[in-house]
């Protein structure tokens, strides 16, 4: 029964099961996972959780893979959830900073839905691509390693944001 239950988490609590592009399924509920932690309206939580999550996700998906007897199994997802705050924290660490208070979930996925989406695809591609440290990063063992390169995939979509943010503002 505990072995069940693992699984079950590390699997995004069944959408790593979906048969067709689990990752991607688990990222929306990442995008879940986001809004509630922008629900706490408060930085400090919303540091604390993305961290406690991506500590979550390395225990769960370390266990899951012994239970499952793979390496980085397609169906556990939930390193994709914990990754998706990350993705966004560029966005919420600035708004902290220049407003003295973290986005509002529901305003954030309806006034800035433009970034939402340029976010979430841009860590599907990174995750799935997974160029230069990202791909090295999955020899790390167990679910660091499961962990890491979703994890680095998020950095990578924040220097994406950047980039884009910086050649907007250059043909404004």
């Amino acid at each position: 029964m505990k072995d069940k239950l693992i699984v079950f988490v590390a699997q995004g609590f069944g959408a790593g099961r979906i048969p067709r592009a689990p990752g991607t399924f688990g990222s929306v509920l990442g995008l879940g996972w986001f809004a509630l932690l922008l629900l706490t309206g408060n930085i400090w939580a919303f540091a604390v959780g993305t961290i406690l999550g991506l500590l979550a996700s390395v225990w769960f998906c370390g266990r899951a893979e012994k239970i499952l007897g793979q390496t980085d199994p397609g169906s556990v997802v939930l390193d994709e959830i914990a990754a998706m705050p990350v993705c966004f924290g560029l966005l919420v660490v600035t708004q902290f900073l220049l407003n003295g208070s973290i986005p509002v979930a529901g305003k954030f996925f309806t006034e800035r839905w433009d970034a939402a989406v340029f976010i979430f695809i841009a860590f599907r591609v990174f995750d799935v691509w997974k160029p230069g440290s990202i791909r090295k990063s999955q020899n790390l063992p167990g679910g660091w390693g499961v962990t890491a390169d979703d994890f680095l995939a998020a950095i990578y979509t924040n220097a994406g944001f950047v980039a884009l943010m910086l050649f907007r503002n250059a043909v404004s």
